[in-house]
């Protein structure tokens, strides 16, 4: 047996099942700084002296997630993956697909392998869905509705089967869960899903494109019960702060941990927006994970292209408050 599958045998008996919401947050008064893209983390870690205790992977729809899984236990990391309703650029799945059970083979297929890894997985489900360039969305640039099958409902409900079904648990009590939710059953022969340590992030943007009352955050809000985390996505090329305040204070999220899903340097080096959005985050209790967007390499996030800002990156990270994940053998808290 190799390394990397005993740990994975070690995580899987440490990590209690739980059909239920549970955000596996880090410590008490720690948060979590990681790195978002790439399929490494040595150069972040080279850069900033941090080792990111999250690593998240851009997947997709019916796409192979084992490099991912082992990518993470690699690196040590605990694992975050993108999920959208496409493969590459090719949309798989409409949101009415996934509510009406279409998509129940590849959810109990995920649930599955998320349990066989045993660790704590983190999945940012069909993130930035108010902003038109996502097949999820339910309007176009123009603000023209994308048709039923995109309604911010049919979103919601979406959101609603993909949680359920990847929470897992016994087949009856699922089915009953959907059926009150006027959804049709999972077929899975009968057989009860298994309920892995898995946590799901709501990541919109903090004002919708195209920014209207029915392309808002909230239009696409699926119940609390359904989200363990809220974040957003916040670059230095576009630092709507204002946006950010108000998102943050959300009346139906606003004790929910916080997430920055992808944060970044984008088109020139600017320390100061590093330094105040690790400043914002200070001084908003609710922010628990910050997770730098790499890319790969020579895209044009990459903290080479910013030798002031990756000082101010390897300055803040060492703070105490940055914690590690649970090392291999160490049960979470």
């Amino acid at each position: 047996m190799t390394r990397i599958a005993l740990v994975t045998v070690a995580l899987a008996l440490l990590v209690p099942a739980s059909a239920n919401a549970n955000p596996y947050l880090p410590p008490a008064g720690k948060t979590f700084a990681g790195v978002t893209g790439g399929y490494e983390t040595e150069a972040f870690a080279r850069l900033t002296g941090s080792h990111p205790s999250v690593f998240q992977f851009f997947g997709g729809w019916n796409q192979t997630t084992a490099y991912m899984f082992e990518g993470a236990q690699e690196a040590r990391s605990r694992l975050m993956i993108h999920l959208p309703t496409v493969r590459g650029t090719t949309e798989q799945i409409t949101p009415r697909g996934i509510a009406t059970g279409r998509g129940d083979v590849y959810l109990v297929k995920l649930t599955k392998r998320i349990a066989d890894y045993g660790a704590v997985t983190y999945i940012r489900l069909m993130s930035e869905m108010d902003g038109h360039w996502n097949a999820y969305c339910a309007y176009t640039a123009t603000g023209r509705s994308k048709g039923p099958a995109y309604s911010t409902k049919m979103f919601r409900r979406a959101w609603q089967r993909t949680v359920l079904v990847i929470r897992g648990g016994p087949i009856a009590a699922l089915n009953a869960k959907l059926r009150r939710l006027h959804m049709p059953p999972v077929d899975n022969g009968g057989h009860d899903l298994p309920e892995p340590a898995v946590s799901f992030l709501w990541v919109p943007q903090v004002a919708g494109a195209p920014d209207t009352r029915a392309n808002s955050p909230q239009a696409y809000w699926p119940g609390g019960r359904y989200v363990d985390w809220v974040g957003t996505d916040f670059y230095s090329r576009f630092p709507n702060w204002g946006g950010l305040e108000r998102f943050y204070r959300g009346k139906p999220w606003a004790h929910k941990p916080f997430a920055f899903a992808e944060w970044a340097i984008w088109g020139a080096d600017n320390p100061s927006f590093a330094q105040r959005l690790f400043a914002w985050s200070r001084s908003h209790r609710r922010v628990r994970m910050l997770l730098y967007n790499q890319g790969k390499p020579g895209g044009v996030f990459r903290l080479d292209n910013y030798p002031r800002s990756r000082r101010v990156l390897r300055h803040e990270l060492r703070a105490k408050r940055f914690a590690l994940p649970p090392e291999p053998g160490t049960p979470d808290p």
